[in-house]
């Protein structure tokens, strides 16, 4: 496992062990490091939105799968499998320390924000009320630091992307703003955390090329 995660280290690495990697998984690797490289880019020129978006693009490349019309509305389902996946191949806890060391900072930033809360969307848009938004809140938190002290990867990773897919959707639909002072900290914390878990996402999938990780999206046609 690398222990440099940067976008040469990984780069380089994928270079030398490509060739012992499936197709599927080689193509994956190939156009996440692709955005992952821009995302650094944007990061450099302190260019947040842009940042997010390539992070995410980068996620999107590493997990996607082909799949129709009805599995499509299900996005969140198909990314935290998958991330699910990648915390049983983490035999060294380096999500978990990641979490952890993010906890005080860019992570609990995230989860006490409730404009990354979509039932706080919900409730101002008058589909539940006030109570059922800040008790869903309250319980989406409380259930972060359950996994937290019982080391429950997956369960922590849902909480956390579940927040950031809520931000994804403000920036892709259009529902926020380029370079607005209204949501800069939240994409800040975000960009925070996507800095080091995009990389470490990457890592443990080229440790693992003898898993299945299916048909990646739109193939490259010979």
């Amino acid at each position: 496992m690398l222990t440099d995660l940067s976008y040469d280290a990984l780069k380089s690495y994928q270079r030398q062990n490509r060739d012992g990697f499936p197709e599927n998984l080689s193509l994956r690797v190939h156009r996440a490091l692709s955005w992952l490289n821009k995302a650094d880019q944007a990061r450099a020129a302190q260019d947040t939105d842009t940042e997010f978006i390539y992070y995410w693009i980068s996620f999107n490349a590493a997990y996607a799968n082909e799949f129709g019309e009805t599995e499509r509305l299900a996005e969140q389902q198909h990314f935290q499998a998958f991330l699910s996946k990648i915390a049983d191949l983490d035999k060294s806890n380096l999500l978990y320390k990641t979490i952890w060391q993010q906890f005080s900072g860019s992570v609990r930033l995230l989860m006490d924000n409730q404009y990354v809360y979509q039932p706080f969307w919900d409730y101002q848009r008058g589909r539940i009320s006030e109570d059922d938004w800040q008790q869903r809140f309250n319980a989406s938190k409380a259930s972060l630091n359950k996994a937290l002290a019982e080391k429950n990867v997956p369960k922590a990773l849902a909480c956390i992307f579940g927040r950031l897919y809520t931000l994804r959707n403000q920036l892709i639909h259009g529902g926020a703003t380029y370079n607005s002072t209204v949501n800069r900290e939240q994409l800040k914390d975000a960009c925070n955390l996507l800095n080091k878990l995009i990389p470490l996402i990457i890592a443990l999938m080229m440790s693992a090329p003898e898993q299945l990780w299916g048909d990646a999206c739109y193939p490259v046609i010979k």
